[in-house]
């Protein structure tokens, strides 16, 4: 090739390097992957940040849906004793001022206790629950189904359809023909001398 000769008063020629089209296009192919990589982490961080939202939404709601459990739980033995005494005073006719007076504080405490949250569960005649009941013991009865509550002892609660307390119940057992020895001592309390 032939250098051009610059003659006087001809303007210097500036050589400036042209980028190949390929080598463009390849740039831009690399940033525009690029930015789909970095679209693609920002969406998904957005997803994220957005569960974990929801998620201590939901974990906030439920710490304040149960905050008064403890609460509650340690009035429910007052509530016992209030119902007790409700039964006590109904059995003896001369006590109906008594009677009436502690089935108003019984009836006030348990609609505050109601609007908390709290509620009972029907037990008697109902198949033994391991989630609602805890079984004091069981009595052999030919007339009802095996697992069948028979009485209850003490009610069982619910705070917002969650049991904070099962309810204690006697439940129906198949009877035996004959009952073994230790069958008998185990209703009886348990001697350990016939384990022997």
């Amino acid at each position: 090739m032939e250098e051009k000769e610059t003659q006087p008063g001809e303007p210097l020629e500036q050589k400036t390097p042209q980028p190949e089209p390929d080598n463009l296009s390849r740039k831009l192919a690399d940033a525009e992957q690029q930015v789909s990589v970095y679209k693609d982490l920002l969406l998904r961080k957005a997803a994220e940040f957005d569960n974990y939202k929801k998620r201590i939404e939901s974990e906030s709601a439920t710490i304040v849906k149960f905050a008064n459990e403890d609460l509650i739980t340690e009035i429910l033995p007052a509530l016992d004793d209030l119902e007790r005494s409700l039964k006590s005073a109904k059995d003896h006719k001369n006590n109906d001022v008594l009677h009436r007076g502690i089935e108003l504080i019984y009836q006030k405490l348990q609609k505050t206790l109601e609007a908390q949250g709290l509620k009972t569960f029907e037990t008697v005649g109902k198949e033994f629950d391991v989630h609602y009941h805890d079984a004091l013991m069981q009595v052999q009865r030919n007339d009802v189904a095996p697992h069948i509550i028979l009485e209850e002892v003490e009610k069982g609660y619910m705070l917002n359809d969650r049991v904070i307390r099962h309810a204690k119940v006697v439940v129906s057992a198949a009877p035996h023909d004959q009952p073994s020895s230790e069958t008998e001592v185990k209703q009886r309390g348990g001697d350990n001398s016939a384990h022997g």
